[in-house]
């Protein structure tokens, strides 16, 4: 057995099921040889992002794997490591690599040195005993401390080369989780019961631990609303009458509103990062964190209690401390009361444009009918970089776990259809659908192929306005002297051209129906593309 043939041995051990791969790897043949299924993509960029999704709605449980060539597939793949990196998705990576030989010489590419400071790990294989040692360390960062891509770059001729019988060793590594300690815990509960306007500010740990529930009880017991970060979405059911909604840059009334008049935030799951793709962090009397990574205590904010752990077994330990100083659940009924008016307030203001008539379609009125049909707990949505995502973030109701996928602090347009292909792949009964600009298409559309071709059925809503929405007001004499942003296409047709299903949409009766239909189809297993003709809506909910 050589080093190749072992690492897709390992991968068996460990569950694996299917790569994303392009173009070559000898990995490939030698995962199908394990009956791993090798899923070829139109660019190393999707097979990556593909890898994301499935690792992004797996909760730590599973890994999207990933083979690509040595040099130029390596080169390729950097921007869809670099949007797993930015958000905390454990996907392992394994690019060919040169000979031992040349690994020092110009120009040849070395994962190992260029990938540092976009992953997590990145190691590569120069010598055939290593090759157990090396996965497990591996797959041992994959499951443990931050989330993030792990890179192992296969030398070519030392992975050709036969493995020792007695390094023949793979142990798969287990998970090993920390707590916040009892005094940390009883510390924060008591500022957060000592005041009148506390938040809970849910990021993507919740969801990536498995702690909806806990959350829920949390927020139950205490009578605290919850915002959702964009990554967050889907953490806490909106729903429920304590949920302020979710937030990018662009978020809903009652966000805005107990944000600003938060006096306590209790962030969990969440790194606080500062972006542009987010919201500010409130400048409250108690800053309380609670993110697996020590590194992000104190990083952009100043923290005043850190509760560094797994966010399911710190709400655990919150939970149980509430309960030991209070004698029995709080009466939300007040702030619930509040929630429901500060939201019904925000929606009056945007009712003109969810319901909007006018043709091309509004998007936001796309989004409604998306909001309104759509089967929110058996179904999967995410949006695309720029407008799409300002847009249905604050507008789609999330409601189960992994019902909204929000990503994006790098935002790489064109993410929407591999993640959906990945995200289809981890939970084959669910309708899964992006909703992207024409822009976006551009980048990645030729993975409608992938998904055709590989018979994972998923949806993309196009907003097809023939330009970039994000900059409504940029660079006005390159756009009306040369055309700069401008786009057209048939986008239903090159669907069509793809082996997919292409639906045009030029009336807003039409959009309710072409919904029904993918869904239908999707059941089918066909893949579908619903080219909406819509305005260029520029208005955002931002305050």
């Amino acid at each position: 057995m050589n080093g190749i043939e072992y690492i897709a041995r390992i991968l068996k051990q460990e569950g694996v099921e299917w790569i994303s791969c392009y173009p070559s790897n000898p990995l490939i043949e030698a995962a199908a040889k394990e009956s791993i299924r090798p899923i070829a993509f139109r660019h190393e960029r999707g097979a990556v992002m593909a890898a994301d999704g499935f690792s992004r709605t797996s909760n730590r449980q599973r890994f999207g794997v990933v083979a690509i060539q040595a040099q130029a597939g390596a080169e390729n793949a950097m921007g869809g490591i670099a949007q797993a990196y930015a958000d905390n998705i454990p996907i392992l990576v394994l690019p060919g690599g040169v000979r031992l030989s040349q690994i020092a010489v110009r120009p040849n590419f070395s994962a190992t040195h260029t990938y540092r400071g976009w992953v997590k790990r990145v190691e590569a294989i120069y010598r055939p005993e290593d090759v157990g040692t090396v996965m497990r360390r591996a797959f041992h960062a994959l499951r443990n401390g931050i989330s993030g891509p792990v890179v192992v770059e296969m030398t070519s001729d030392v992975c050709a080369e036969e493995i020792p019988a007695d390094a023949q060793n793979y142990h798969s590594p287990k998970r090993a989780q920390q707590m916040p300690s009892s005094g940390d815990i009883k510390d924060a509960v008591t500022a957060l019961l000592a005041v009148k306007n506390p938040v809970i500010w849910a990021g993507h740990g919740v969801v990536f631990a498995g702690a909806t529930e806990e959350l829920k009880e949390l927020a139950d017991l205490t009578g605290i609303p919850v915002f959702c970060t964009m990554p967050g979405k889907s953490a806490f059911d909106e729903r429920h009458p304590l949920a302020l909604g979710a937030g990018s840059g662009a978020t809903t009334g009652p966000v805005h509103h107990w944000l600003k008049n938060c006096d306590v935030l209790l962030a969990l799951g969440s790194s606080l990062t500062r972006t542009s793709y987010a919201q500010s962090v409130p400048p409250c009397k108690v800053l309380i964190q609670n993110t697996d990574n020590p590194d992000d205590i104190n990083k952009d904010e100043a923290v005043d209690i850190g509760l560094i752990g797994d966010v399911k077994l710190a709400l655990q330990a919150i939970i149980d401390e509430v309960k030991a100083q209070i004698d029995e659940p709080r009466n939300s009924d007040r702030v619930a009361a509040e929630i429901a008016h500060a939201k019904k307030q925000w929606l009056d203001t945007w009712t003109p444009l969810l319901t909007s008539n006018e043709e091309p379609l509004n998007p936001y009125r796309v989004i409604n009918e998306i909001n309104n049909t759509l089967d929110r707990e058996n179904s999967i949505v995410t949006h695309d970089a720029g407008a799409p995502r300002d847009s249905i973030v604050p507008f789609y109701t999330a409601t189960t776990p992994h019902s909204y996928i929000g990503w994006g602090k790098t935002t790489h347009l064109g993410f929407g259809i591999p993640l959906m292909i990945g995200a289809k792949l981890a939970h084959p009964d669910k309708f899964c659908l992006n909703m992207m600009g024409d822009g976006a298409f551009g980048m990645s559309g030729l993975d409608i192929e992938t998904s055709a071709r590989a018979g994972i059925p998923i949806t993309t809503v196009l907003l097809n306005n023939g330009g970039m929405a994000t900059y409504p007001g940029g660079f006005p004499t390159a756009r009306e002297r040369y055309g700069v942003s401008n786009m057209q296409g048939n986008y239903a047709q090159i669907a069509e051209g793809m082996g997919a299903v292409g639906i045009t949409v030029k009336k807003v009766g039409e959009m309710r129906p072409a919904l029904q239909e993918a869904q239908r189809l999707n059941a089918d297993g066909k893949t579908v593309l619903i080219d909406v003709h819509t305005s260029m809506e520029s208005k955002q909910s931002r305050f």
